[in-house]
């Protein structure tokens, strides 16, 4: 079945709300992420890998932000440590409710459980994996190195946090650059300059991104002794860090 097309801001809508994760963006979320993200795929599968090799028998993953559950069905298909189970936590409900339908029906041994909830104040069990895939860029800016830490603490020796954020720059220069060859790549993709103007407008009252720099910063100040840039594209960029 043909996943349903991103229109959404396709019509002139006069005052733009902020975006939100309701059942219109659940609905076609496939379709925006492939379109409006470089490399989505490869980020998916890749920390689908490195989940496979770090995940330790008898302990948890956390798919933090797991919106429709693309990187928890990689981790599925790729995690053969035994006793594990992945725990998927979104607090949109629209996400939540087609989540684990769409975890079921991709083959794997690994159990994924799904739960609506908030990821800031969710505690976390001792886990050998977390990811977060363009999940920190929604988190209040004063509460992502706490969140960061809790995830440290969670992590038994030898843990991983695969995460994947969007980045801005400080040399504004580049940074306008960078911006217009993403929305370039949009354009390749099919979208409208009204589709990515009010686009824009939607979202950039909700995801407020850091510089590169500040994302090394909090991964190792909140302790990780591994710290490594392993994808760029534009200004959409992954990490693993090691405890």
């Amino acid at each position: 079945m043909s996943t349903p097309r991103d229109s959404i801001y396709a019509t002139p809508l006069g005052d733009v709300a902020n975006f939100a994760f309701d059942d219109r963006v659940a609905e076609v979320f496939p379709d925006m992420i492939s379109r409006s993200v470089p490399g989505y795929a490869t980020i998916v599968q890749t920390m689908g890998l490195l989940a496979g090799k770090y995940a330790q028998n008898n302990a948890l993953i956390y798919d933090l932000g797991c919106s429709l559950g693309a990187t928890s069905i990689a981790m599925k298909q790729h995690v053969k440590a035994k006793g594990v189970t992945i725990i998927g936590i979104d607090n949109s409900e629209a996400m939540v409710q087609r989540c684990q339908a769409h975890v079921n029906a991709w083959r794997g041994d690994v159990p994924v459980e799904i739960i609506c909830a908030d990821i800031v104040e969710q505690s976390l069990k001792p886990c050998s994996v977390v990811a977060m895939n363009f999940t920190m860029q929604f988190i209040a800016p004063e509460k992502r190195a706490a969140l960061v830490q809790k995830i440290y603490d969670a992590l038994l020796p030898g843990g991983i946090l695969l995460l994947s954020e969007k980045v801005r720059h400080e040399d504004q220069t580049a940074d306008a650059l960078i911006v217009e060859l993403h929305h370039e790549f949009k354009r390749q993709n099919g979208y409208s300059e009204l589709e990515i103007s009010q686009k824009r407008a939607a979202i950039e009252n909700v995801m407020r991104i850091d510089t590169a720099e500040q994302q090394e910063t909090r991964l190792r100040s909140a302790g990780f002794s591994t710290v490594q840039n392993w994808y760029r594209c534009f200004n959409f960029t992954s990490w693993f860090a090691i405890k």
